[in-house]
């Protein structure tokens, strides 16, 4: 019996032997496994369909979360479909087998490369063996045909409101009908109202980084990136510091040894403000519960409007306030949460306005609840997967 034959006779049986729709096994892929928003987002879900009961897949050029998403109960495949090169030619074969061998209901792509690659794999089965399509937004990815394999899904779901109303602006023809508003969350767990990092915590900081102790904590967290606007927080620090605030900046972020080069030019901007011990670079952390816990304020930079604000919902979660551009997945969640937090985008007098009233007022500052939960995300995100598969059922043979 060959193995498409066997596929379909397994499948006739299952519908045979549990009447409804029995565990999905839901198959994600995107480019890797190596840190980020998205693929933090790809390891939440597919714990959610763990814990649900479901069989949970991933496919990537892997990286140093495969181990985290394993110990959750998914299983990693090795796939180059997320690298431009001609090697993603043979990742469509391996994905067409990968959807057979594994008997895969769903597909959730996550980025642009992993979609095209995945859409010709799906759509070289024979109609009685595709899997249900569904593209994420995660992104305001440029207008073109490029971008365009996003909207192909069966489902299109965006991480905000703000990717949502882009994606429809950028692309009137897509139907509306099959778009679905998912916002990213967080775990209320993780980050608690109110949390305080021990004493060890804080007492180690201060050894490793000494010209912190006793200053005002501003912190931008975020891989060292252009886009994450890190000249923009230097000036930002130099300027307080001008005006008589001991603030004292923290970068929290890895940097991409391919970006070494503009790390480079923000450290040279450091020094040439006069911020060589007013600045720290931690690098890469684990512990960012604890450094959002311990800063005076948190900043959000970014050039060019994010999907969601993922460390905007996180701070705000905890209790620490927020400024950030008004603009993007970040400003949804700030005027949800904290509006006093949000500044005209690129308007750096009114960046340094606002951060000196936080700062002169952060005790009697009020953040509202987190409305932005990992468990509704994970929740809605799982119903549309159902739906897809029940609610439209399979194409006929």
């Amino acid at each position: 019996m060959d193995e498409q034959t066997k596929f379909r006779t397994d499948r006739a049986r299952d519908d045979v032997v549990r009447p409804g729709r029995s565990p999905l096994t839901v198959l994600q892929v995107l480019p890797a496994l190596e840190g980020g928003g998205v693929e933090r987002g790809v390891l939440e879900i597919a714990k959610g369909l763990v814990e649900a009961g479901h069989r949970s897949l991933v496919a990537s050029s892997g990286g140093r979360m495969v181990r985290s998403l394993e110990a959750d109960g998914s299983r990693h495949f090795e796939c180059a479909g997320g690298v431009k090169s001609p090697r993603c030619a043979f990742a469509i074969a391996q994905l067409r087998n990968l959807i057979i061998r594994e008997r895969v209901d769903v597909v959730d792509v996550h980025s642009r490369l992993p979609a095209w690659v995945t859409w010709m794999a799906v759509k070289t089965l024979p109609a009685h063996l595709r899997p249900r399509l569904i593209s994420t937004f995660h992104g305001f990815y440029s207008v073109g045909r490029y971008s365009r394999i996003m909207g192909s899904g069966d489902v299109v779901i965006s991480v905000s409101e703000s990717v949502q109303r882009y994606a429809q602006t950028s692309w009137p023809e897509l139907d509306r009908s099959r778009m679905r508003v998912v916002p990213r969350g967080i775990c209320m767990d993780e980050f608690p109202r109110g949390f305080t990092p021990t004493a060890d915590w804080v007492s180690q900081l201060y050894r490793d980084f000494p010209s912190a102790v006793g200053k005002i904590l501003l912190l931008l967290p975020g891989r060292v990136t252009r886009l994450k606007g890190h000249l923009e927080f230097l000036n930002l620090v130099s300027e307080l510091r001008r005006v008589g605030l001991r603030v004292h900046g923290l970068i929290v972020g890895g940097i991409d040894p391919r970006k070494r080069s503009y790390a480079d030019e923000v450290i040279a901007r450091q020094h040439a403000l006069g911020l060589a011990k007013d600045i720290t670079w931690t690098g890469h952390r684990s512990d960012m519960r604890e450094f959002y816990a311990v800063s005076d304020l948190v900043l959000s930079l970014s050039q060019q409007p994010e999907a969601f604000g993922r460390t905007v919902a996180e701070s705000l979660s905890l209790g620490t306030p927020v400024a950030g551009w008004d603009h993007g997945g970040a400003s949804e969640v700030l005027a949800r949460q904290f509006p006093e937090g949000r500044v005209p985008p690129g308007d750096v007098s009114a960046l340094l306005k606002q951060v000196q009233w936080l700062l002169e007022n952060r005790s009697s500052i009020a953040i509202g609840e987190n409305p932005f939960s990992l468990a509704d995300m994970i929740n809605r995100t799982l119903e549309v997967y159902s739906e897809v598969v029940d609610g439209i059922g399979r194409r006929a043979a």
